[in-house]
């Protein structure tokens, strides 16, 4: 019965697999050890309050508790309970009269409180062997404990508990748990201790519970979250994995028990059999003369007749051995002071082993959780009740000391649980109604941001308008959406040919490039590029100063390719705001971005590039087109796709161009044709005409915005702004209780920490939760498996409706084309670029099926475009030198 370190390491690991098999769903059917899902879902937070009743069904007799949990900063649990006998032809009578008697015991309790009145949340302790379904659904599998009611056993007991109510009819009750005792137990402990993620119960039986993660739980559908598992460890060596640690006296008591074979693990430790087995030990003692003298008594070989609480008394420290005397004495022996002290030694050597199984399969547990949870020291509690471990003298710390042996990379604390299967049952019913009251109010908070049909149809409606007035010329000047004209008449055609220089200037960096067209079979487009850096003090210096850097950068790179004499045509991506008067005249309206170069607002930069290239004097260009990178992202994708006349950018920020009849196009002079038309949608509500869909969250997000009141549509939609939405919706849930239990990190304060990546990286479906904590942790915030379900929802909600918002522009744009060339039918392609679109999991497919559903006349096919900035100013270029050519000749 001495178990070595290495043996109970090695018992550890075993039971390791074994709740491994009761895991898998294919496994689980043969498993000794069942791994039970109880449907409970989270431990207490400390924030439950209410009035909660409890019913505990384990036994002859029951209990009715009422349990008041307050939480004003002190956690306090009140409870009033009743016990009422349970007639032993009730026992075994018919169930329907079983739980008529305990709806009528529920009756008189209410009334001895005066609350019969009240609609009252029920616990239901029901200590059976039960299938759990729900956590308000437990189908009872066998009566055990003496009962045998009729028409119970395949019936769901909560279905019973309601039958018997509702047919009395003088009061209500909500029964919304059905908790396993040991469950009972780790939810008591929870309450004031939130580390707390496992119930041990050593008594009369033992079994143990913990807080799984739900990814592992084959046996109920969902990854997310954890789930309390109740184990049912007695079971452990049913299927004979403890064959060879099992003695002739665990053998023998097996045999005579009521149910041989079964239980193995609960008879090697629990307290209904301990005092045999020292009974067993001390009759072969005594049969081999090493005991009483060769003595053996009537009373000694009677089963049972040495009891667990002899073993408890006998290892006393000071009076153990006179108590071992008058036990001895008790069953007819004249025990030697030598016997005493050899039956003290045995009783101690049989609840040692009983302690140390306890802690290895305990150990194998919290292995488990440490590994479920990726942490290098896992800091955890497991609640404990039983008689066993609370009134022998020395089990506790036995089971303590060999737990931290076992476990030397965990700090683990041992408490107490008080009444598990009565306030327990109220615990879990106490923490269902909290997290349905919690998840109510958040739903009420995001609703605001979830857009019905209708919604986006009116979003779609009034982008329509605000195009509208933006083409006109009356009305242009007050327009939000400025719909500007960009003088590129044409999409690529496939016969474009030729090399042409591309400038990219649209922030820190800046790129030029040399793209080589081909046409006819080889058609195709080579790139070659280099990057060049705009230190601060050209951005922020002289008009001059800036553009002659610039020329300084292309001479470097002819040279680089070798091509210093030629003359290119050159297409210039300028990514900031400006009026464009000609394809190759552009005015900056004003520098963005962190760029101050003076004498450049109100100027033509195309004029101010061709100066800086007179002043070297080196090489001559010709620049033929100023272009905005969404027209760029067209033309890219133009140039693969004949059908392409649009292009859409959701990225940092949103834009959208799109190829208008130019007699819509009041702004310039003639009628035939097409133009291209840069919409600068972003600037979409500036207006107030989004302000019935806008929530407190995105006001707060445009106040804190450098350009308050500007681009209200692109606040709403693009990268820069979405996390800052979630980050001032995880605020409100924080403030109000629902979130990080009430807790605000100052992390969580600072503006900006929540980048969008994150959002595609929480988003990403194949991210387990564990994850989701990790990048919560990177931003400092302490998570819980239901905070990280909540942040992921809010994500969701956010990016959800800024797909929805963009297809519904989006829409809008498509309509106006094809009313445009009245048909009844448009095939239209929209080539699309930005990180937002590209990298998130699902803002993509939401987009498109938004843009399906709003525009069903329309068939929109969306192509990603490769470098609309660089190959794509390089391909209006060519265009528009096709097209110049064409004219000449």
């Amino acid at each position: 019965m001495r178990l070595s370190d290495e043996t109970l390491q090695d018992i550890s690991q075993r039971f390791r697999k074994e709740m491994e098999k009761g895991l898998g769903t294919d496994t689980n059917p043969t498993a000794s050890v069942k791994m039970l899902p109880s449907f409970v879902r989270s431990t207490p937070d400390g924030t439950e309050n209410g009035d909660f009743l409890a019913l505990d069904l384990g036994g002859t007799n029951f209990r009715v508790l009422r349990v008041k949990v307050s939480d004003n900063g002190l956690r306090k649990v009140e409870m009033e309970n009743q016990i009422y006998a349970i007639p032993e032809e009730l026992m075994r009578g018919s169930g329907v009269q079983l739980f008529d008697h305990i709806a009528e015991c529920l009756a008189n309790f209410l009334e001895k409180l005066n609350m019969k009145d009240k609609k009252l949340p029920l616990g239901f302790t029901f200590s059976f062997p039960c299938h759990q379904t729900k956590l308000d659904e437990s189908i009872l599998v066998t009566w055990t404990k003496g009962f045998k009611s009729s028409g119970v056993e395949g019936k769901d007991v909560v279905g019973m508990i309601r039958k018997a109510i509702k047919k009395r009819g003088d009061f209500d009750i909500d029964v919304v748990a059905v908790v396993n005792d040991t469950v009972g137990t780790m939810m008591t402990c929870g309450f004031d201790d939130h580390n707390c993620e496992v119930g041990l119960i050593v008594g009369t039986g033992t079994n143990a519970c913990y807080m799984e993660e739900m990814r592992h739980i084959d046996l109920v559908e969902g990854d997310e979250g954890r789930m309390c598992i109740n184990m049912e460890w007695g079971a452990f060596g049913d299927d004979g994995t403890l064959n060879d640690i099992r003695t002739e006296f665990d053998r023998e008591i097996d045999m005579g028990s009521l149910n041989p074979g079964k239980q193995l693990f609960e008879k090697m430790i629990s307290g209904m059999y301990m005092g045999e087995l020292v009974r067993l030990v001390l009759v072969k003692m005594a049969k081999e003369e090493l005991l009483f003298g060769g003595r053996l008594t009537p009373d000694l070989l009677i089963t049972g007749h040495f009891e667990t609480k002899y073993v408890s008394a006998i290892e006393k420290e000071k009076e153990g051995l006179q108590k071992a005397h008058e036990v001895l004495s008790k069953l007819g022996l004249e025990p030697s002071a030598e016997d005493c002290i050899a039956t003290q030694h045995i009783c101690r050597i049989v609840s040692t082993r009983s302690a140390n199984l306890c802690a290895a399969t305990l150990a194998a547990v919290l292995r488990r959780i440490k590994e479920n949870k990726g942490v290098d020291r896992l800091r955890s509690t497991v609640g404990v009740d039983g008689s066993v471990y609370k009134k022998h003298p020395h089990f506790a710390r036995r089971l303590h000391k060999t737990v931290r042996k076992l476990l030397p990379d965990c700090d683990i604390r041992f408490v107490r649980s008080e009444d598990g299967s009565g306030k327990g049952a109220a615990m879990v019913t106490a923490v269902a109604y909290r997290l349905a009251a919690q998840h109510k109010a958040r739903q009420k908070t995001l609703e605001a941001l979830k857009l019905s049909h209708e919604q986006l149809l009116a979003v779609k409606d009034r982008m329509r308008l605000e195009m509208e007035r933006g083409l006109c010329k009356e009305s242009h000047p007050d327009a939000t959406v400025k719909m500007l004209p960009t003088y590129v008449c044409s999409t690529p055609d496939g016969t474009e040919k030729g090399d042409f220089l591309a400038l990219d200037l649209g922030g820190t960096n800046f790129r030029v490039l040399l793209v080589r067209v081909r046409s006819g079979i080889r058609r195709g487009v080579e790139m070659h590029n280099k990057i060049y850096s705009i230190p601060q003090e050209v951005m922020q210096g002289t008009g001059e100063e800036l553009f002659d850097h610039i020329v300084h950068c292309i001479s470097d790179f002819l040279e680089y390719m070798g091509m210093k004499g030629v003359s290119l045509p050159l297409g210039f991506t300028f990514s900031f705001p400006c009026q464009q008067n000609n394809l190759d005249e552009g005015i900056l309206l004003k520098w963005t971005k962190g760029f101050k170069a003076t004498g450049c607002e109100g100027e033509d930069v195309v004029n101010l590039l061709k100066e800086a290239i007179h002043r070297r004097e080196e090489f001559d260009l010709d620049v033929v087109a100023v272009v905005n990178d969404t027209v760029g992202t067209m033309m890219t994708c133009g140039y693969e796709d004949p059908y392409c006349e649009v292009g859409l950018i959701v990225g940092t920020g949103s834009n959208a161009c799109y190829m208008e009849e130019m007699r819509n196009v009041e702004l310039v002079e003639g009628e035939e044709g097409r133009m291209c038309i840069n919409m600068e949608w972003g600037a979409f509500g500036d207006s107030g005409c989004l302000d019935d869909i806008r929530t407190e969250f995105d006001v707060a997000v445009d106040e804190l915005s450098l350009n308050s009141g500007k681009q209200r549509f692109e606040k709403m939609i693009s990268g820069m702004y979405l996390g800052e939405i979630v980050r001032n919706i995880l605020i409100n849930f924080t403030k109000r209780g629902l979130l990080f239990r009430g807790r605000i990190s100052e992390r969580l304060k600072t503006r900006g920490i929540f980048e969008t990546k994150f959002l595609s990286q929480i988003e990403s479906d194949c991210l387990a939760l564990l994850q989701v904590r990790s990048i919560l942790q990177h931003l400092g915030l302490e998570s819980t498996c239901d905070d990280s379900i909540i942040v992921k929802e809010v994500c969701t909600v956010v990016a959800r409706r800024a797909a929805q918002l963009c297809g519904a522009g989006m829409a809008a744009v498509v309509d106006k084309i094809r009313d445009n060339r009245k048909l009844d039918f448009l095939k239209v392609t929209v080539g699309v670029d930005g990180t937002l679109y590209k990298l998130h999991p699902h803002f993509s497919s939401i987009m498109h099926e938004t843009v399906k559903q709003l525009s069903p006349k329309c068939d929109v096919t969306f192509l990603p475009s490769e470098d609309g900035s660089g190959k794509g100013a390089a391909l209006i270029t060519a265009v528009a030198c096709r097209i110049r050519e064409a004219g000449q000749r």
